[in-house]
């Protein structure tokens, strides 16, 4: 018997098959998530069909979803970038389709899961996860056991509020983690200190900036480039530090592309953590490490969803 995978995005579908045991897939196809008029389930169940295997049963199907989801029912409160997902069935839609049993969950708190089980975190009984890219989402494990809340809606750590009345977050509220630390959030804060008539090398382009380029631009020494990364990881080691208080765990795994600035990022983080904790205990036997499963991340997390 093997199992299903699946990592649904706003622009991407992505289905893989995996054996028993082990993480290379036997077959994988990816299709974007939105094309003409079809509608994104429609061509989800087609996805799923194309991968299926002839040879062979599927034990389970896990899929894992950008936007807040219920695991125990299946069903999609909102996903944000997929047209008419709004308390959408999908985990009985595919169950209904497949005869198969269909489990879902939220992808940033799979990433978590798949960290845990097959990445960074191995070996770790309590570990938090936050994948920082142009949002900020997370995961927490805690004995060894998905935190997930009684309505499925537990560990969105990008929503903590770490600067009351600060800037406007994607999700409507101000001053979230993910509204100052995201990819976007440092994006945004150079293209209002430009507006404000502070001087960057980024000026030319002030309209189109990415944290690629404010991470490019820091590192030749850009005055408002360093400053949106120190600021950027003052308030994720903050929220870190709040974390910590809470949960305690061993390990923290930070993935997403903007870790890839390393130390613009990390230095004030660290900085900022130990001085948010009110005791140097919580550090003490705390590992900081860099996520392992790169993109296949939202594959591997469903996975290890489907297997438990």
């Amino acid at each position: 018997m093997k199992y299903i995978a699946i990592d649904i995005g706003g622009t991407q579908l992505r289905a893989a098959v995996y054996p028993e045991e082990g993480l290379e897939p036997v077959n994988s196809r990816s299709i974007p998530t939105h094309q003409g008029n079809e509608k994104p389930e429609i061509r989800l169940l087609e996805l799923i069909e194309s991968v299926w295997p002839k040879d062979d049963g599927i034990r389970c199907i896990a899929a894992g979803v950008a936007g807040p989801v219920d695991p125990r029912t299946g069903i999609v409160y909102n996903a944000p970038n997929i047209c008419g997902w709004t308390d959408f069935p999908l985990g009985s839609i595919i169950s209904h389709k497949f005869k198969t049993e269909t489990r879902i969950g939220n992808d940033a708190n799979l990433a978590g899961l798949g960290e845990w089980k097959y990445g960074a975190g191995v070996g770790h009984h309590d570990l938090i996860y936050l994948t920082i890219s142009t949002g900020i989402g997370g995961g927490i494990i805690i004995d060894d056991k998905m935190l997930v809340g009684p309505h499925g809606i537990a560990a969105e750590i990008g929503h903590i509020t770490v600067w009351p009345g600060g800037p406007m977050c994607g999700c409507g509220k101000r001053g979230h983690l993910e509204a100052v630390s995201s990819g976007t959030g440092i994006a945004n804060f150079v293209k209002q200190q430009i507006a404000n008539g502070v001087e960057s090398a980024l000026a030319d382009i002030s309209e189109t900036i990415t944290a690629r380029e404010v991470t490019r631009a820091a590192q030749h020494g850009d005055a408002l480039a360093l400053e949106a990364f120190d600021q950027a990881g003052r308030f994720l080691g903050q929220a870190i530090a709040d974390l910590l208080l809470i949960f305690e765990p061993t390990i923290v795994v930070l993935g997403g592309g903007v870790t890839k600035a390393g130390d613009l990022l990390m230095n004030p983080m660290q900085k900022a953590l130990k001085e948010g904790v009110f005791t140097p205990e919580y550090l003490k036997h705390l590992e900081i490490a860099i996520a392992k499963l790169g993109d296949q991340v939202g594959l591997v997390g469903a996975l290890t969803l489907a297997r438990s």
